[in-house]
């Protein structure tokens, strides 16, 4: 429900503003796939910049740093989740491709479905393991029907929605307390922190090609980081101002979707996929959308963090 008396212009200003966020969050994926760089140091760089971008744009608009040491805690632990769940989306990308990192990258809904009930001990609703069901046979159909070698990229798919829930399912308990912004700083914050630590390990085992980024790459890093990442939840909060969060939640579902067609129109992703890759993503998306349709109880939004 829209809450109190909203102009039609308010109203068609909040669904431009909430398909634009998504389609600038759609395009995360595509941008993760024309960096030239290693996925653990282009998470690194776009958690520094964005990092930067909040606390900068937190200090202009006056909002309070100070949050209490238990969700501080809380915030350092989603931050580390949010770090480990982009390296494997874009390490998901660099094995495989956009098209079928998103596909797969889409059950996060599904997985949160199956894992919600058990952390927060509420009982499992029978729609939503059907609607997981249906997920997870769309999920084999995809991996049964690769024939590019794409296993890799597969599994680190799967495993970025995993994780993903996990993310979604505990930033529920601080965002109400926190503002979204500084949530968002702290845990980039924290997901830069361990990352950082962790990092010469990182190159020791991995040996990137990369270490600095190209002067294109600090461009797509930036669009990435600031365009991509910080002006869509801007955008998107926005928007929540004046549309339920019901409907924000549904809209999201088209990131998928947007990132796919992307992909499909600049890297020509469709002629590398087969008709299983098409059925397998029909039945995931049918799945999320039928599940965040039927669902009644839309009443916060969390927002991904692609």
């Amino acid at each position: 429900m829209l809450k109190g008396y909203q102009s039609k212009s308010d109203v068609t200003k909040a669904y431009v503003q909430m398909h634009l966020s998504i389609l600038l969050w759609g395009a995360t994926a595509v941008l993760g796939k024309s960096i030239n760089m290693s996925e653990g140091l282009l998470v690194w760089y776009r958690m520094i910049i964005t990092t930067l971008s909040l606390f900068t744009f937190i200090v202009i608009t006056r909002k309070s740093f100070r949050v209490s040491t238990k969700n501080l805690v809380a915030l350092f632990g989603i931050g580390v989740l949010l770090m480990i769940h982009w390296l494997f989306f874009y390490g998901a990308i660099k094995y495989s491709n956009v098209s079928i990192t998103l596909s797969l990258f889409s059950s996060t809904t599904l997985f949160t479905a199956l894992i919600e009930p058990v952390i927060t001990k509420k009982k499992f609703n029978r729609m939503e393991l059907l609607y997981s069901i249906m997920a997870i046979a769309g999920i084999c159909i995809i991996f049964y029907a690769d024939t590019n070698s794409y296993s890799i990229g597969i599994f680190l798919a799967i495993m970025a929605a995993f994780v993903g829930a996990f993310f979604n399912i505990l930033n529920k308990r601080v965002v109400h307390e926190v503002s979204s912004d500084v949530v968002s700083f702290y845990e980039l914050l924290s997901g830069l922190v361990a990352l950082t630590i962790f990092l010469p390990l990182y190159i020791h085992i991995f040996h990137p090609v990369a270490l600095v980024p190209s002067n294109q790459d600090w461009v797509l890093l930036f669009v990435l980081a600031v365009f991509c990442t910080h002006f869509p939840l801007v955008l998107s909060l926005n928007a929540l101002k004046h549309l339920s969060a019901f409907t924000l939640n549904l809209s999201i579902n088209l990131e998928p979707v947007y990132g796919i067609t992307l992909a499909f129109i600049i890297f020509g992703e469709n002629k590398q996929m087969g008709p299983g890759f098409f059925v397998g993503t029909l039945l995931i998306m049918l799945s999320v959308v039928l599940h965040s349709y039927f669902s009644s109880k839309a009443k916060e939004v969390v927002l991904p963090e692609p």
